[in-house]
């Protein structure tokens, strides 16, 4: 090679793309700032998005919500959830009753979530406005309500455990 000759490198990484054209010298030390600097960066950064793991969540819901040609089921007794704990499996089985297919829609009504918690429309609303408030929920504009990727996170992490303790007993 003489010395006015260059090398153009073109990297692709997790959607990033990025292309170097410098002398060999020159271009071997920018590729090496890429993978010494952005990677780190990148994987930094995946770590901290929240991710919902289908197959850990299809096992943390054995034993509590069941799908049929119905729809979705809790099979947790009503007097052993509080009302939000209730609304939060009602909407996780949304959610994953979607994802799997196995019902049209993750949003729910607040009036199928009333006819399921079977309480007053007031109480209702008023724990859903505490989710939302919380982002655990969403509401659209027609108001109906779908539990948030956070929310997700959040019912595995602390509701769920609290759930099947309270089934054991």
């Amino acid at each position: 090679m003489t010395q006015n000759e260059k090398v153009t490198i073109n990297i692709k990484y997790k959607g990033i793309e990025q292309e170097f054209t410098a002398a060999p010298q020159e271009a071997w030390l920018l590729l090496n700032q890429f993978f010494k600097e952005l990677i780190p960066a990148f994987d930094l950064a995946e770590n901290l998005t929240l991710k919902v793991d289908l197959q850990q969540l299809a096992r943390d819901l054995e034993g509590i919500v069941a799908f049929s040609g119905d729809g979705a089921s809790l099979l947790v007794p009503k007097n052993k959830l509080t009302d939000n704990e209730a609304l939060l499996l009602w909407l996780l089985a949304a959610y994953f009753g979607h994802k799997l297919g196995l019902v049209k829609s993750e949003y729910v009504s607040k009036a199928d979530l009333q006819a399921k918690l079977g309480k007053s429309a007031k109480i209702v609303s008023t724990r859903l406005g505490e989710l939302v408030k919380g982002e655990a929920a969403a509401r659209t504009a027609d108001d109906r309500f779908r539990i948030t990727e956070f929310g997700v996170v959040m019912t595995q992490k602390e509701a769920l455990p609290k759930i099947k303790a309270k089934i054991a007993s």
